[in-house]
């Protein structure tokens, strides 16, 4: 299978999910519901969910899928999957509700426990991220499409930096992370995918995520952020696994932008 020639079926899969979540959004009129794991789902979760399932079944009929809002499958069944379709309908539902337009669609191709390809499309703004293992991170606008970069900061700048946080977290619980004589300028977004790419194209230096995430939540974000010069770490600086373990949650993780910089030194956690 080659990633390459399924890229833009994907992107466009992600696009059509993201104008149903919109149409959803705009009428204003959703379901809301509450999970075992007391997050949120709405209607629009669940008919963006059964969207990218049938078209992506039918891309590739032999690729397994693993959705948020499908994700009860055991661990052995799991391990026989060479390659597999990761992906969150709607990222950010909690802004979804709020009504903020912080919200996005993500999918991400993973082969050998590695994020291959990964999609961030903007629903209310009709932004798309893209990236492909080996081929660059991109942004399209408006059908234009420009190379993005992460900021390389040099070791003169390290003690001040831009730092990308939720609007639903406390950002003390993230600043407290860091080191006293870093100065953190903070910005503030909502969905986690969202403020990955805000590093990925050099608007922040950072993003910082402390709670509960599942593995969609940062597969397509991973290999948009290593395209654009950047790493996704947990908070020791260790890579996030895929598909490896029973839970598919992930540990408190970090964006950075400038992965040549001391982080050891700037993180009191590591």
């Amino acid at each position: 299978m080659n990633p390459e020639a399924l890229i833009d079926q994907a992107i466009s899969i992600a696009t059509q999910a993201g104008k149903l979540i919109r149409e959803i959004y705009q009428q204003g009129s959703f379901e809301r519901e509450i999970k075992d794991d007391n997050t949120p789902v709405t209607s629009a979760d669940i008919a963006s969910h059964q969207l990218i399932v049938e078209r992506l079944q039918q891309l590739t009929p032999d690729v397994p899928i693993l959705s948020e809002e499908d994700a009860d499958i055991p661990l052995a069944q799991r391990q026989q999957w060479p390659r597999y379709w990761l992906v969150d309908p709607l990222d950010g539902t909690g802004e979804f509700i709020a009504g903020s337009n912080d919200f996005s669609v993500i999918i991400a191709l993973v082969e050998n426990h590695r994020p291959v390809m990964g999609i961030v499309y903007v629903p209310m703004t009709e932004v798309c991220y893209f990236a492909l293992a080996g081929k660059g991170a991109y942004k399209q606008i408006n059908g234009s499409i420009s190379r993005i970069q992460s900021k390389q900061l040099s070791t003169a700048t390290e003690q001040h930096l831009r730092l990308a946080v939720s609007r639903r977290q406390d950002p003390k619980k993230v600043l407290g992370l860091f080191q006293h004589s870093t100065q953190c300028e903070l910005v503030v977004l909502g969905g986690a995918a969202l403020k990955s790419c805000l590093v990925a194209e050099g608007e922040a230096d950072c993003y910082v995520r402390v709670g509960p995430t599942g593995e969609w939540d940062t597969g397509a974000a991973q290999i948009i952020i290593e395209e654009a010069g950047g790493q996704l770490l947990d908070i020791e600086l260790q890579p996030l696994t895929y598909n490896e373990r029973d839970s598919l949650l992930n540990p408190d993780f970090i964006v950075l932008g400038s992965p040549n910089l001391q982080w050891h030194k700037i993180l009191n956690a590591s």
